[in-house]
């Protein structure tokens, strides 16, 4: 039987569509102009925060690389920048550790008080970070952890577990245990199996929330400044600095690599979870 007033049917659903991909563009573009402004402020040949004249009649002279050339050859940022990585990179190692056996483990249906527990591994997320820092202020004091390294490597490692949990318990939502199952059954002791078939299947989960622990990490400046001494300064931290201290374009030049940065674990993330999909489709 024929539908009536098709065409009338197919105007409002293409009219919905784009009007709905329209929408989507202006939220984007809200959301990234005030980022997307540093980039050509970055460039600024002047020790200015805005727009000179030449920038804006696109006058050659009026940009600049010196301030990416002082990123790369300025002690203190430097240091920053080796401690950021440091940092980031040992803190999401533990995170990604412990954040995937703690998934696996509540991911067990026999798991008791499941949710008490999930609750208070996810707490970091939700208690204020000024508050987590006072507390850990006062508590790495009785170990003599404020102004190292092993202090704040753990601290954002606390932050970062909670992400790990959450990426890979949604990995494994899809996971036959079957699979287990069958290993076990074959002779295989439970951590071999868990090494050769979980891990492989869980793998793009576990490597997401490793990537938004090291971001989440080498994002902070809270923690920073209530744990950190001068030799443990980190990028945030000497953004922070330079806005009181030394006001110029470095700072807009790191944080336009930053979002370079955080963009191309974007795609990285995206990647992985496309595989994830593909990985989920297969089984």
């Amino acid at each position: 039987m024929k539908q009536p007033f098709p065409e009338y049917y197919t105007v409002w659903h293409k009219t919905g569509h784009y009007g709905l991909r329209v929408m989507a563009f202006l939220v984007l573009l809200f959301l990234m102009l005030p980022i997307l402004v540093i980039m050509p402020l970055s460039f600024n040949s002047e020790p200015f925060f805005s727009f000179t004249e030449g920038m804006l009649s696109l006058d050659p002279n009026a940009y600049s690389m010196r301030w990416y050339e002082a990123v790369f050859t300025d002690s203190n940022w430097l240091l920053a920048v080796r401690n950021s990585f440091i940092i980031g990179i040992a803190s999401a190692l533990i995170a990604t550790t412990l954040g995937t056996l703690a998934a696996v483990g509540l991911s067990s249906p026999w798991m008791p008080y499941k949710r008490l527990i999930t609750s208070l591994l996810l707490s970091p997320m939700i208690v204020p970070l000024i508050i987590s820092a006072a507390g850990m202020f006062f508590f790495y004091t009785q170990f003599n952890l404020v102004g190292t390294f092993l202090g704040l490597i753990i601290a954002h490692a606390a932050l970062g577990v909670p992400f790990v949990i959450i990426t890979v318990t949604a990995t494994l939502s899809g996971f036959d245990r079957s699979l287990f199952v069958a290993g076990l059954s074959l002779g295989a002791s439970p951590v071999k199996v868990f090494w050769d078939v979980v891990i492989p299947l869980i793998r793009p989960g576990v490597i997401s929330g490793g990537l938004f622990a090291f971001v989440t990490s080498f994002d902070e400046v809270v923690l920073v400044i209530f744990l950190a001494g001068p030799e443990q300064r980190t990028i945030p931290r000497q953004m922070f600095s330079g806005l009181r201290e030394q006001i110029n374009p470095t700072i807009l030049a790191v944080a336009t690599l930053l979002v370079v940065l955080s963009a191309a674990m974007l795609f990285t993330l995206e990647a992985l979870r496309r595989r994830s999909v593909r990985l989920g489709g297969a089984g």
